[in-house]
């Protein structure tokens, strides 16, 4: 039999024991760096070139092998086996299959140390764009569907009561905000991760790869990491990413929370199209919106993730220690769990019907209009320590006799202060309280359309950056 792939055990006397490698060995979703370590291979061997290890038509085989080796596992030809301890070990192993002893010098001048370090963050500034662009799709269907809605009146809510009234597009922008802010953070996040850690080694340096700037440009890196040990021994850019996920997948859980409210049969705002929407195994007439379930269940995960990754960090001598390796299982899950939560959150917005006749009629229920009352009284001079004392006794009177603001009749409100005269019917409808609040950031329709014109501007903006990234692609 075949002795296994190595990468140490010369100055031990007995191998390594099974319970050893069961826990040692890379978790099979830890393979997915196998691009990553290709290309960051290719980059080293001409470094090594560079350096004279190797000779420029050595370079050129090794560079040949490694284009190969990086179509054969993309299509699956080649697949690590159960005597891989890592994605180091069965790519050296796959190229020393194929080139011989030749394949063994590429390790020369570095480790896994620093390769561990560099793959993942060549990964997940990939990935990162790649997120961005499930964020964008539903930034694209909010977007939409404000559109659609500028106009449409709907009641705002604070503490889960009936608030004021506001645009059902001015609710629907308020996600698109913090979900535009994401994006922002993706694109923060990646330019202080764009230090290569190549040329670190184990935690000293290499005395062979000398310039760590020219494969650093190679990859897509803005420079060489300024300090070998923080380099291999750092993982603050693993810990921010989650971050970022746990705040989008805060965002989602928001979002999917209002869907719930929405497409409830107490407030049928929304009815979700019946392709994304779930039913039940005993009630016939269920529609559940249980991708918003789903959402949010799943955002417990990258919050735990994010969790984990700090407390892995938080007591460790700095320099490299294999506690570190809990990065990419943090990191892998989040990304999993947005690829999957993200597409299914835009299709479920975008295709989800609106309805207007009901939001209208509800976008005065509970007094919504009371705030009108109060603002109209000190436009008129009224104190609005007393405007307010007046708005919360004419509410009180509707209630005693089981009618609206906009139901009560000239006696009603002269009962109530000779202040409020006839006049104030002026303010007293959704249309004319929206249109009050016309300041920017208002929920005014043509403030909100002012705000969909910047934000479309932003999305473009966003998309340019994901598109425009030059490293390695999975």
């Amino acid at each position: 039999m075949t002795e296994p792939t190595r990468l140490w055990g010369a100055r031990f006397r007995a191998a390594p024991a099974p319970e050893l490698m069961a826990l040692s060995r890379s978790d099979a979703s830890h393979f997915r760096l196998a691009p990553y370590d290709l290309a960051a291979s290719a980059a080293h061997a001409r470094e090594l070139v560079r350096a004279g290890i190797l000779t420029a038509a050595e370079g050129e085989t090794i560079a040949a092998a490694l284009i190969e080796l990086a179509r054969d596992t993309a299509t699956g030809t080649v697949r690590p086996n159960q005597g891989d301890e890592d994605v180091h070990t069965f790519l050296e192993r796959a190229l020393t299959e194929r080139l011989g002893t030749l394949g063994g010098k590429l390790r020369a001048g570095r480790s896994r140390n620093d390769q561990a370090a560099n793959d993942l963050k060549l990964y997940l500034r990939d990935v990162a764009r790649r997120l961005a662009g499930h964020v964008m799709l539903l930034q694209q269907a909010l977007v939409a569907q404000a559109e659609a809605h500028v106009a449409t009146l709907a009641p705002g809510f604070t503490h889960l009561q009936p608030a004021q009234p506001v645009t059902f597009a001015h609710q629907l922008l308020a996600h698109a905000q913090t979900f535009a802010r994401d994006v922002e953070r993706l694109q923060d996040w990646d330019r202080r991760s764009a230090r290569s850690p190549l040329g670190a080694a184990a935690l000293a340096g290499s005395a062979i790869a000398l310039r760590p700037d020219l494969s650093a440009a190679e990859l897509g890196y803005d420079g060489p990491c300024e300090n070998s040990i923080d380099a291999v021994g750092s993982r603050d850019h693993v810990a921010e990413f989650l971050f970022v996920a746990a705040m989008l997948s805060v965002h989602l859980s928001r979002l999917a929370e209002e869907v719930f409210l929405w497409s409830s049969r107490q407030f049928r705002w929304v009815e979700l199209d019946d392709a994304y929407a779930t039913g039940s195994s005993i009630m016939p007439q269920k529609k559940n919106a249980d991708i918003a379930e789903l959402t949010r269940g799943r955002a417990s995960r990258l919050i735990g993730g994010l969790t984990a990754m700090l407390t892995a960090l938080k007591g460790l001598p700095f320099a490299y220690n294999r506690d570190l390796a809990e990065d990419k299982r943090a990191a892998f899950e989040a990304v999993d769990t947005l690829d999957a939560v993200l597409p299914a959150m835009a299709g479920m917005l975008r295709t989800m019907r609106v309805n207007v006749d009901t939001l209208k009629r509800q976008s005065v229920e509970g007094f919504t209009l009371a705030t009108e009352v109060a603002d109209w009284l000190s436009r008129r001079g009224v104190p609005f320590s007393e405007a307010h004392e007046i708005t919360g006794a004419l509410v009180r009177h509707c209630e005693d006799r089981g009618i609206g603001l906009q139901d009560l009749a000239d006696a009603d409100l002269a009962a109530v202060d000779p202040r409020l005269t006839p006049e104030i019917r002026s303010c007293l409808t959704p249309e004319a309280a929206v249109a009050a609040r016309s300041g920017h950031g208002g929920t005014a329709p043509e403030r909100v359309r002012e705000q969909l014109a910047r934000l479309r501007e932003l999305l473009v903006e966003q998309d340019s950056w994901a598109q425009a990234y030059d490293g390695p692609r999975g």
